[in-house]
């Protein structure tokens, strides 16, 4: 019998110390859902609040080369602003990426965008902290530049590195959003090399 339940706590150990998918699979975390509702990848895990001390970690993989998108809404209540002067919404997100895709990347892009297919622009105030610009609030581990660019889109691109298939990236950003929306979208899309 006790044999019996040592297996039983050892199958559900994984179980109750990490959080998955709800039933309609979004994967919640910080008062945020994200979700690869719309193809290309898989999320592997969510955790944290979303605040500078204590980001969102998000684990994906990757099956394509082109451009997939993460589905994020607001869907309970988001953590106290006491870390920060910003108005609306300030969501510190670290994406912890795996080429699962076969190719090189060399180049990779993320852009929000307040309406799927159409560019965020100034007037929506969704962007990677374009009204304060606060420094070391963007960063990746496996590239060495990345250039902010704010119109006609929000789109951070990192460049000067490399992510081989099966190894994985780390990118962070902080997404502000002045007057915050229940959903936005995140376009990830790797760069290959041209031949």
């Amino acid at each position: 019998m006790a044999r019996a339940a040592r297996l039983l706590a050892l199958l559900a150990g994984p179980l109750l110390v990490g959080a998955g998918p709800a039933d309609d699979g979004r994967w919640l975390a910080g008062g945020y859902s994200f979700s690869d509702e719309l193809g290309g990848f898989r999320i592997l895990g969510v955790a944290g609040t979303g605040t500078k001390g204590d980001p969102i970690v998000l684990t994906q993989e990757l099956h394509s080369a082109s451009a997939v998108i993460l589905v994020i809404r607001a869907d309970g209540p988001l953590p106290p602003a006491a870390e920060t002067v910003r108005a609306g919404m300030a969501l510190h997100l670290r994406l912890e990426t795996l080429n699962a895709s076969g190719l090189a990347w060399v180049e990779f892009s993320h852009e929000l965008q307040a309406h799927l297919g159409e560019p965020s622009t100034y007037g929506d105030g969704l962007s990677f902290d374009q009204v304060y610009g606060e420094a070391g609030t963007v960063s990746a581990d496996t590239f060495a530049s990345y250039d902010r660019n704010f119109e006609p889109y929000d789109r951070l691109l990192f460049t000067d590195g490399k992510v081989d298939p099966k190894e994985t990236a780390t990118f962070a950003m902080l997404i502000t959003d002045l007057t915050p929306s229940y959903k936005f979208y995140l376009v990830q899309d790797p760069r290959i090399p041209f031949s």
